[in-house]
């Protein structure tokens, strides 16, 4: 049980710490991704919020958890950008001269965030085990050659 509690404990921590990385990115960058304000929405710096800021977090959820972490860094950006949506469609509504996303494209925009996350849970893994994928061959497997109780 102790350990489910600790499990747990960390997988919250490290889904809060990649929606920390999120929203400190996006309000370092100044850019919302739920806001439209013409052509010029689709600067450098909203693709660079949209695809880098994302896979950072997916990195520090994989960091901060540990092997598993690709399936916990889906959970940062989701819960992120769904609370940031809905705060602008019922809080205070959009700024002047900006509309909110209608929720079809808002969608399309998170699959997207959700999957750059993706792709940095999964480099955090790497970094961790140094490796993806399964064990090398020879260290999971006993050379039976050598083996001195084989009956030829």
């Amino acid at each position: 049980m102790k350990d489910r509690v600790l499990t747990l404990f960390f997988g919250t921590l490290a889904i809060v710490a990649g929606a920390g990385v999120n929203y400190f990115g996006d309000r370092l960058l100044g850019i919302r991704l739920e806001l439209f304000w013409g052509v010029s929405t689709f600067s450098p710096l909203w693709i660079l919020d949209l695809f880098a800021v994302p896979f950072i977090a997916g990195i520090v959820v994989s960091m901060v958890y540990g092997l598993g972490g690709k399936i916990l860094c889906y959970f940062a950006p989701l819960l992120l950008r769904g609370f940031s949506y809905f705060d602008l469609i019922y809080g205070g509504g959009p700024p002047d001269g900006a509309t909110v996303l209608p929720f079809a494209y808002w969608v399309l925009v998170l699959i997207v965030a959700v999957e750059a996350a993706a792709f940095g849970g999964v480099a955090g893994e790497i970094f961790i085990k140094k490796t993806y994928g399964r064990r090398p061959r020879h260290m999971v497997y006993k050379d039976r050659s050598n083996d001195s109780s084989s009956n030829s």
